[in-house]
């Protein structure tokens, strides 16, 4: 066989397979694991988006609110008629707190989050004219609005850098050894140098649909890992 001929098959095999960048060698710093990540999930979930329902900030935030300790299947189903009754701050801030416990209860903690989302729409309203504002310190002096949530409304709904950190995402980036800590907050601060601003709400999104999907807390499916020659948790 000529080298001509043997050249021609490498090039063939090569349109049939493509090099990804794992080929070249496994990531070994945490920020080229990150990256390795974000670009496989990325093929594995390209269509990936928040599936809390809603329209605008406002209806973000509260199905926010309502999620912590709920299913995102759940919130769709109870947020509906919570938009029809209290389309806007306004109109929630002057909720009667029985009707409001009415529509949420089967979201859990249903005094506690209407308590809050009522008073979330006060300082809305008082504070803010209504609109949900873009900055960190301004979302998280909202009642019930921690880190998490302003990630949450900053990334999908405002378009602003925004790194959300659930249980999800911290799980996921402990076991591709991104970071060793458990705070939400120092995984966060360990997580956004590693992301482009611009990407860190898709790239956590990301994480949170593969550890729903692929990497639960137990019996993780490692077999079934796009990340699995590389991750350092790998049972594989």
């Amino acid at each position: 066989m000529t080298s001509r001929s043997i050249g021609q098959k490498v090039t063939a095999a090569r349109r049939l397979s493509p090099i990804r960048s794992d080929d070249m060698g496994t990531p070994r710093t945490p920020r080229g694991r990150a990256k390795e990540a974000h670009s496989r999930l990325g093929g594995e979930y390209p269509n990936a988006q928040c599936e809390l329902q809603h329209s605008n900030p406002f209806q973000l935030l509260v199905a926010t609110i309502l999620s912590a300790q709920c299913t995102d299947k759940r919130v769709n189903m109870v947020t509906p008629s919570v938009f029809a009754t209290y389309p806007d701050a306004d109109a929630l801030a002057d909720a009667a707190p029985g009707d409001l416990e009415a529509l949420v209860h089967s979201t859990g903690f249903y005094v506690a989050k209407s308590r809050n989302l009522m008073g979330m729409a006060r300082r809305l309203a008082d504070n803010y004219d209504g609109v949900v504002p873009g900055g960190m310190e301004d979302l998280v002096s909202l009642p019930g609005v921690g880190r998490k949530t302003a990630n949450v409304v900053r990334s999908v709904a405002l378009g602003l850098p925004g790194l959300p950190v659930d249980t999800h995402v911290g799980r996921l980036a402990r076991r591709l050894d991104l970071t060793q800590e458990s705070d939400p907050v120092k995984v966060e601060t360990d997580l956004n140098p590693m992301v482009p601003a611009a990407e860190r709400g898709l790239f956590s999104l990301l994480l949170i649909l593969h550890g729903r999907r692929v990497c639960p807390s137990r019996s993780p499916r490692c077999e079934d890992c796009v990340l699995n020659d590389y991750c350092p948790s790998s049972i594989v």
